[in-house]
């Protein structure tokens, strides 16, 4: 779990990285937060099916249109990067995964 040894980095909540890999609708997550995962889900599994709704719900929420745009990068590219992965049969090697997903370390 590359993902989430990256974001256990950054948090330094091991629980909660725990709950969000289990299932983050069930994590220990203020609304806003779960909304802009929902959001990032939806990216997931089907970009074409955002509506201006979902962004305004993200505003109302207090999300600016960078942090909008931002979490809409990060989550296209986690996307891309899984799935170019997973269609060219990469591996990670060892060293890799033990730093949190950035080959520097």
């Amino acid at each position: 779990m590359v993902h989430g040894e990256s974001l256990r980095g950054e948090v330094k909540d091991s629980a909660l990285v725990g709950e969000l890999a289990e299932d983050y609708r069930r994590a220990s997550l203020d609304a806003p937060t779960r909304l802009l995962l929902e959001y990032a889900e939806q990216i997931t599994r089907d970009a074409t099916r955002i509506t201006k709704g979902d962004i305004d719900r993200l505003k109302a929420a207090g999300f600016s249109d960078k942090d909008i745009l931002e979490a809409t990068h990060i989550a296209a590219y986690f996307n891309y990067v899984d799935r170019l992965a997973d269609a060219l049969g990469v591996q990670l090697d060892d060293a890799f995964k033990g730093s949190g997903g950035h080959p520097a370390g």
